[in-house]
């Protein structure tokens, strides 16, 4: 059965806890081991069961276009060349008989590689050295003492049981066949290839589309046979014979990536998990990342309707990286979300100072518009927050804003080195956005009065200057920009 992710529909689940019977996708589970299949369940925490990519391989039958592609790829070409064309520069000796030999044992072993292969998830032929190297020649002896076996089965049956009993074996026999290739390829047991409640039990856990596949490889074998005898029949026998081999040799290798994959799509029934393996991270890191561990908890509890619990995620993940833009931006959404003025009161400072940091003129007008609401008398404590904040709220033409947070800045913060930044923003406000070029004045002198910063003092005298002509007031030209302006000479 295949099985959507509990959290989000449409994505196919690649973990299962039985605990809590819900299903998880990838996503979910930024932090569990696909390659070592474990993952731990991030509500009860017991370890789950992989699925792989039982949920979302696509059927077998709409792929045929890639098997037929399969043999043509560089590594099993060069192993079907080198199978195929080799043993007719062979001289006929014993040498070249012990050659051509090998070769033969080399593709058979290549061919049962690539069931398994695919059964793990590699959508792409196994490389040249698995033909040539290490362990497995002993596979091709398996598979010829099954044949033997089921020979010997199908003639004992004739002999002490009767013809007819022969023909429902044999026929079971033949039906069997490929299955028992694939046990063949995965267990590498001759035992368990020729045991018909082995065959039986992989037939029904795959039902139909077995037999939906015995067609294809029918329509295959005759294909493959028609082609051999059209090259034996109408060309040149030093043509005919390696096209006849390269031919059969292709076909071989297909059927076998087909019955990898009908393994590896039908993995859950028959008890195995594995996955796309050119899909999987190849850094252990990438899948322990603990900011996407927190994002899918943050995600899971929301739409289960844990807004208190995640809430508490995220000042968890604040105390860890205090000025961290995306946790920051989270909490605003979450607590303006829930009309949660305690909590937004409770961060403003950090949220303000975010807010600021990427200009975010829009919420910080909406924060400080409801922290208001809710509490008439509520005021920033920090003067130097005050005046960034004002001056991001200006710089967007909020001057009526702007104005307020800035009104009683010398009664408030008396002493403070942000009077005079702070007055002279006052008086760039009601010139520019006002046009009170008076009061303008008197603030700008009144800043002047306030620091004996000469930096600050010539900038002053310029906006005096511009005040004077009733011009709007325009930070010195070495600045490039707000940020520039309110370091510069104290405008802003």
């Amino acid at each position: 059965m295949k099985n959507d992710c509990h959290y989000h529909p449409g994505d196919p689940a690649k973990w299962h806890c039985r605990e809590c019977q819900l299903h998880y996708c990838s996503a979910c589970m930024p932090d569990a081991d696909a390659r070592r299949q474990h993952g731990l369940c991030p509500h009860c925490g017991r370890t789950m069961r992989y699925l792989g990519a039982a949920t979302e391989v696509e059927p077998f039958w709409l792929r045929l276009s890639r098997f037929f592609r399969y043999p043509f790829h560089a590594d099993p070409l060069i192993v079907i060349a080198v199978c195929t064309f080799v043993p007719l520069f062979l001289q006929q000796d014993i040498l070249g008989v012990v050659i051509s030999f090998v070769l033969l044992l080399a593709l058979f072993k290549y061919t049962y590689a690539v069931i398994r292969h695919t059964a793990e998830g590699h959508m792409k032929p196994p490389p040249v050295a698995t033909a040539y190297t290490g362990e497995g020649f002993a596979i091709v002896i398996q598979q010829l003492l099954v044949f033997v076996a089921m020979v010997a089965l199908v003639v004992a049956s004739g002999i002490f049981l009767g013809p007819l009993p022969a023909m429902v074996v044999a026929a079971f026999a033949i039906l069997a066949l490929p299955a028992s290739i694939m046990v063949l390829a995965m267990e590498h047991s001759v035992v368990a290839a020729i045991n018909p409640l082995n065959l039986a039990t992989l037939i029904s856990r795959i039902g139909w589309p077995y037999f939906l596949l015995y067609g294809f490889l029918i329509l295959l074998t005759l294909a493959s046979g028609a082609a051999q005898e059209f090259a034996a029949s109408h060309l040149d026998p030093a043509i005919a014979q390696p096209l006849a081999g390269f031919l059969n040799s292709t076909y071989t290798l297909m059927l076998f990536h087909m019955l990898g994959y009908l393994l590896f799509q039908y993995q859950e029934e028959l008890g195995f998990a594995s996955d796309f393996q050119e899909d999987l991270p190849t850094t252990e890191s990438s899948q322990r990342d603990r900011t996407r561990r927190v994002d899918a908890d943050i995600d899971m509890n929301l739409k289960e309707g844990n807004y208190n619990l995640v809430a508490g995620i995220l000042e968890e993940a604040l105390k860890r990286d205090t000025h961290n833009p995306i946790r920051l931006s989270q909490l605003y959404q979450l607590a303006l979300a829930r009309n949660d003025v305690q909590d937004l009161a409770r961060h403003h400072v950090k949220l303000l100072r975010w807010m600021i940091a990427h200009r975010k003129h829009q919420e910080v007008r909406t924060l400080l518009t409801v922290l208001a609401r809710h509490d008439p008398d509520f005021r920033i404590q920090d003067p130097e927050l005050v005046v960034d904040a004002a001056d991001l709220l200006f710089h967007q033409q909020d001057y009526r804003q702007a104005l307020r947070l800035l009104k009683d800045f010398h009664k408030r913060f008396p002493g403070s080195e942000q009077i005079a930044p702070a007055y002279i923003l006052v008086a760039r406000t009601l010139a520019n956005g006002f046009e009170q070029w008076e009061k303008a004045i008197s603030f700008l002198r009144f800043a002047g009065k306030s620091t004996t910063d000469e930096q600050r003092l010539q900038a002053i005298n310029t906006y005096l200057e511009q005040a004077k002509r009733q011009e709007p007031l325009k930070g010195p030209r070495a600045s490039f920009g707000p940020a520039a302006e309110t370091k510069q000479a104290g405008s802003f």
